[in-house]
């Protein structure tokens, strides 16, 4: 039992539907209730996704976070799907995660948090709710926990029982993420081995050659003190967290388990936790301070991000964090600042200045992707690797200037070679994205893109600003 569950959260007339009396944004609209409850109480009879000691660990390593005496990396796929599903996409995110991370953490001499945007990361908020085509007018496709892709209205109705598949899917997502910690798969030795492999083969080798030589020395030099892979379990095994938007509210509350415990003799009672995932985060679109998802994601004890654009006001910040985090718990809140390139250095200082004014406990993190998003001539969405390199280096320049740490890095990413981001070493081109652009919603960098950020980001983390 840790000692966060001393201070719950403060959860006056909450309930866990009391979501249900207010404004519910971005929600399907189902045709059979009864379905739906049905459901709902299938769901509520299932094993949880995951434990409460395993997300009270999650809660204690981000409030290290909140000191600059850790660092959080949240990645993975804009959307979840279906289809998709397998070990081996699974294991190819699970293995950039790690290689980031050794980078990261030798930079940065500071634990690396590795939390995936997966178990559950199924529905997506859309900008409209209908979707025309030739003149034709369906609901939008909202991920495939409520619809399907195709463009037909029975792929496009709303099926309760795809929370029952996306429940399904995601318990053996948790189960494979838990072995590959375990399986020799996150070995420290291995994982730097991959590190070597991408530096070889990156066009601009020469940049991140010196790192990967400093890791290798490292590495070598804790092997003539005795600390290997044999005789220190941490070099062998690791922790990654699970975390989505919790955007579909039936499914959320239909996974929530109430806890009752003590801790330090203190009893804690109307502890709720949200099962679906270690951590919550609540979008743009949803976060209305009397919006349901921020009434439901008040009650629970799960830590939670707050996803935030140019368009919040410091007033409205503030008051969204005293809302999800009455008690100022170091560790519950992360704030994932989504500016844009262009935007970042001129909203985000009175924001951090508000933070900062008010004592806020939380920890920064640099969500370079939604705001940087364009349309190609041909109407295809993509990314400019520059400009969401732009953008964290903005984020690491303003946040120490009103005493805050730049604390994580929050990324639509896969683990696969897919060309959905222009830009990098590589130099994918706007005429490349055809040859594998395989999302359903929004571009992800690939592998090697990831592999190169983290390189880029590392230099920023040591103050290495000379290169370019």
């Amino acid at each position: 039992m840790t000692k966060n569950i001393k201070k719950a959260i403060t959860t006056s007339g909450w309930s866990p539907d009391s979501w249900r009396a207010h404004p519910a944004l971005q929600q399907p609209i189902y045709n059979d209730t009864a379905e739906v409850g049905s459901v709902e109480s299938q769901l509520q009879a299932l094993p949880a996704l995951v434990s409460m000691a395993e997300i009270e660990q999650l809660k204690v390593k981000l409030a290290a976070a909140c000191n600059g005496e850790a660092f959080l990396l949240q990645g993975g796929d804009c959307a979840e799907t279906f289809a998709d599903f397998s070990t081996s996409s699974i294991q190819d995110l699970f293995k950039v995660l790690m290689q980031m991370a050794v980078v990261l953490t030798y930079a940065g001499r500071v634990p690396v948090i590795k939390v995936g945007r997966i178990a559950g990361q199924f529905a997506k908020p859309r900008s409209t709710d209908h979707e025309v085509r030739d003149g034709i007018s369906l609901p939008s496709f909202r991920g495939d926990i409520i619809n399907g892709i195709e463009f037909s209205a029975a792929a496009r109705q709303a099926d309760p029982q795809r929370m029952l598949q996306a429940y399904h899917q995601s318990m053996a997502t948790v189960n494979l993420l838990r072995s590959f910690t375990l399986d020799g798969l996150a070995d420290l030795h291995q994982v730097n081995a991959w590190n070597l492999d991408f530096v070889r083969a990156n066009p601009a080798c020469e940049r991140y050659k010196q790192l990967a030589d400093q890791i290798c020395d490292a590495l070598a030099f804790m092997e003539v003190c005795g600390v290997s892979s044999e005789t220190t379990p941490a070099l062998r095994q690791t922790e990654v967290f699970t975390s989505h938007e919790a955007l579909l509210l039936n499914y959320e509350q239909s996974l929530l388990q109430q806890v009752n415990s003590r801790a330090n003799s203190e009893a804690v009672t109307d502890a709720y936790y949200a099962m679906s995932g270690h951590m919550l985060w609540v979008g743009e679109r949803t976060r209305q301070l009397d919006g349901a998802h921020i009434e439901f994601l008040r009650g629970v004890q799960n830590p939670l991000g707050i996803k935030i654009s140019s368009a919040i006001k410091p007033a409205e910040l503030s008051a969204l964090i005293h809302r999800l985090n009455p008690n100022n718990i170091a560790g519950r809140v992360t704030l994932i600042s989504r500016m844009g390139a262009d935007n970042t250095a001129l909203y985000l200082p009175a924001l951090a200045q508000r933070v900062a004014d008010e004592g806020h406990k939380v920890v920064w993190s640099c969500d370079p992707m939604h705001g940087n998003t364009i349309k190609t001539a041909n109407g295809m969405k993509t990314r400019s690797f520059d400009s969401i390199m732009r953008e964290i280096e903005q984020f690491f320049a303003v946040l120490p200037v009103y005493g805050q740490y730049p604390g994580g890095l929050h990324l639509e990413m896969t683990g696969a070679h897919v060309t959905e981001c222009v830009g990098g070493a590589y130099h994918i081109s706007e005429t490349d994205l055809a040859s594998c652009y395989k999302t359903q919603c929004d571009p992800r960098l690939n592998a090697q893109q990831v592999l190169e950020l983290s390189f880029r980001v590392a230099e920023l983390i040591r103050g290495d600003t000379a290169r370019t």
